[in-house]
This record gives C-alpha cells, sequence and structure tokens, in this order.
C-alpha cells in the first residue's frame, strides 16, 4: 500500500483499513484527523471518501427503479458539477462507464434518500465542538469540575492566582495545578476571568468552539451551549481568539481583541464578527456586569468603601475588623489584578499584620489596623 501523502484518488482512501476504521469507530491510533487538516485540498478528499464509505453501508430500502434511476441522474450531476475544476471529475466519469461503480453510486442514492437524518450526525460531529466532546477527548487526569448550580454567580481562584467569576447554569474544568507551558481550562456556559500575568505560560479558555488566548488581562466569555452565538468581551489588556480545532476552518484567522472590544460567533453560519465598540452593541451592552462596570482605581477611599466595591463586584461576602479599620483610608490601584491579588494589595498597605483568607464566596480579614 501506498503512503497516505501519495493518496489522490477515493479508492486510496476505501482500500485503506485504519482510514476505514477512524471512520467506522472514531478510533484515529495513526493520526488521520490531525493530517486531514493539515491540507484544505486533503480535507475535502477525505471528505469524499468519507461519504462512498457511509454509502457502502447504508443498507437497502424499498425504492422503486423509476426513483432509483431520477436520484441517481440527479446526484450524478451534482457530483459532476462540484468536481469540474478538479482532476477528480475526469477519472469519476471514466468510472461511471465500470459496473462496480454503478453500483456504489446505486447504493448511494438509496442513503440519501434517508440523508436527512445521516447528514444531521456527521454534520454535528464534523462541526460542533462542545465542552462535554472537548474534556472526554483530554490526555489530561484529574481535572477538577466546577458546576455553579446556585441563582449569583461564584468566585474561583485557579493554582496561579487567576480569578474566575462563574456564572449560574456554567461549569468550569481545570487542572488542580498548571504544569507545561501552558494553563488551559474549559467552560461551558459564562464566566469573567482575570488572568495571573506569565508571558512564559500563555492561558488558553476553550469555551465550546473558540478558544482564547491570553497572557494577563480580563475579560468575559459567554458559551452557553443551548444559545445560537459565542461571546468573548475585553475589560482590560489583548487576546486572541480562534475557533477549536475540530472545527477550524484553514482559512480562519485569528482575531485579536483589545479593550472594549469584542467578539461574536455565529454557530449557525459558523461565522467570526468583531465588534470594536461594545457600546454600540445592544445586546452585548446590555449584557455587561458589575465587575466590568465598577473601576478599582481609589484615591484616598475608605477601606470600608474598598471592600464594599469589591464585593458588589465578585458577589462576595467580606468579613472585617470594622473598628480597627474605621479610620483606615487607601490609594491604589487593583485594575487588571486577579481577586486574590487585590486582596493582597489592600492587607499590604492596611499594614504587615493584616490577612485574608477565602472559603468560596466567603472572605474574611484579619487586621489590628492601620499603620
Amino acid at each position: 500500500m501506498k503512503n497516505r501523502n501519495q493518496y489522490s484518488e477515493i479508492e486510496d482512501f476505501l482500500a485503506d483499513e485504519s482510514f476505514r476504521l477512524w471512520m467506522r469507530s472514531k478510533e484515529d491510533s495513526n493520526g488521520w484527523e490531525e493530517w486531514t487538516l493539515e491540507n484544505p485540498k486533503r480535507a475535502k478528499l477525505v471528505e469524499e471518501a468519507r461519504l462512498w464509505l457511509l454509502a457502502m453501508e447504508v443498507p437497502e430500502d424499498n425504492v422503486s427503479q423509476e426513483q432509483l434511476d431520477a436520484a441517481l441522474q440527479n446526484t450524478w450531476m451534482k457530483i459532476e458539477k462540484a468536481e469540474q475544476e478538479s482532476k477528480m471529475e475526469l477519472k469519476l466519469i471514466q468510472l461511471w462507464n465500470t459496473s462496480w461503480f454503478r453500483k456504489i453510486a446505486a447504493i448511494l442514492v438509496v442513503g440519501l434518500l434517508s440523508f436527512y437524518a445521516y447528514d444531521n450526525y456527521f454534520s454535528t460531529e464534523r462541526y460542533a465542538a462542545n465542552y462535554e466532546q472537548i474534556v472526554s477527548n483530554l490526555d489530561e487526569d484529574g481535572l477538577i469540575e466546577q458546576i455553579n448550580n446556585s441563582n449569583k454567580p461564584q468566585i474561583l481562584t485557579l493554582s496561579d492566582g487567576s480569578s474566575v467569576l462563574l456564572q449560574p447554569k456554567s461549569k468550569l474544568s481545570y487542572p488542580k495545578l498548571f504544569e507545561g507551558n501552558e494553563r488551559n481550562v474549559y467552560l461551558s456556559g459564562e464566566a469573567f476571568f482575570e488572568i495571573s500575568k506569565n508571558p512564559k505560560k500563555p492561558f488558553f479558555v476553550h469555551a465550546n468552539e473558540i478558544v482564547t488566548k491570553v497572557v494577563g488581562t480580563s475579560f468575559r466569555i459567554k458559551a452557553y451551549a443551548d444559545q445560537s452565538d459565542v461571546e468573548v468581551v475585553v475589560r482590560t489588556g489583548k487576546v486572541k481568539v480562534n475557533a477549536e480545532k475540530l472545527i477550524r476552518n484553514s482559512s480562519q484567522e485569528e482575531i485579536v481583541l483589545l479593550p472594549n472590544e469584542a467578539l461574536r460567533f455565529e454557530r449557525k453560519n459558523k461565522t467570526f464578527d468583531k465588534i470594536t465598540d461594545i457600546t454600540l452593541d445592544k445586546s452585548i451592552s446590555s449584557s455587561v456586569k458589575s465587575i466590568e462596570q465598577l473601576s478599582f482605581e481609589f484615591s484616598d477611599i475608605p477601606v470600608a468603601q474598598i471592600f464594599k466595591t469589591i464585593e458588589q463586584a465578585y458577589s462576595v461576602e467580606i468579613d472585617y475588623p470594622k473598628q480597627q479599620l474605621e479610620k483606615c483610608h487607601l490609594t491604589t490601584s487593583l485594575s487588571d489584578q486577579p481577586l486574590p491579588e487585590k486582596l493582597k494589595i489592600i492587607c499590604k498597605s492596611i499594614g504587615e499584620n493584616s490577612s485574608y483568607t477565602m472559603n468560596g464566596n466567603q472572605i474574611t480579614i484579619v487586621s489590628k489596623g492601620c499603620n
């Protein structure tokens, strides 16, 4: 059998046992998926081979000869038109005069009579990249899955110091420790991220069909499985967005987003729409959360008021010694900082004897007063 890099005909694929195994059982021990995505022309040929393989496995139905002939003729015209700019056209015309090819074509026509069900199945498989599918295909062990079944946001702190404000009916999977040269988390639903800066170890959020790459910034992703769009909204810093590998088109370029810019991925058309001013988009501007609107720049502000701002932004409760901190005022910048870093800065500014602990959405400040 010749090397698959030399495959140029459909029958080359049909004769390859490992290709047939991949199509039937999705067992990809020979790296067919990665090999296919390397070349658009190659991907087209692989898709044609998949359709023929599907057709040969479709059982015959009670179809009249008249229906079969009409459907067969219609199918052949579509194939001929689709392949008119490639070398495949000439080969198909030659094969049409062979008896075995006519038999396969007839089987294909029978399959096309029930095409809707098969098409739904395979198009979903080819293009959908949902949370469960992505997580189940990971080689990583020991992922922690946090599901917010409450009616208010939940704050999560990751091992690198990043914070995630997870909205109701949302879930996030992440490792206990980020190993290797990347930080990867997996989202279904909506969350606001504040990423700890580490240029040598970029942070990736996989949210159904899209993946967002950052180094250190704050942004919101909305990717509910049952909604028509996926959205990324940047508050500070810069992010890069692309389609997940499972649905990526070779012509799709990485999209860069800056503060107050957004991106909308339309699932139906599988298109990306960059929005350079979120205030002009009613859907996005109306969904902006408190944490995206509040300022974390403080100039001679009472500590109590700073804590109140944090409570409002993160939907947390802060317990602190009110009498000891009653006269404490701070001047500090807490923008573009994850929640744990904000709390560290506040405690250090109050005094060396101050510290904090977090238990879910409950924060406790211990302090003997200001310096």
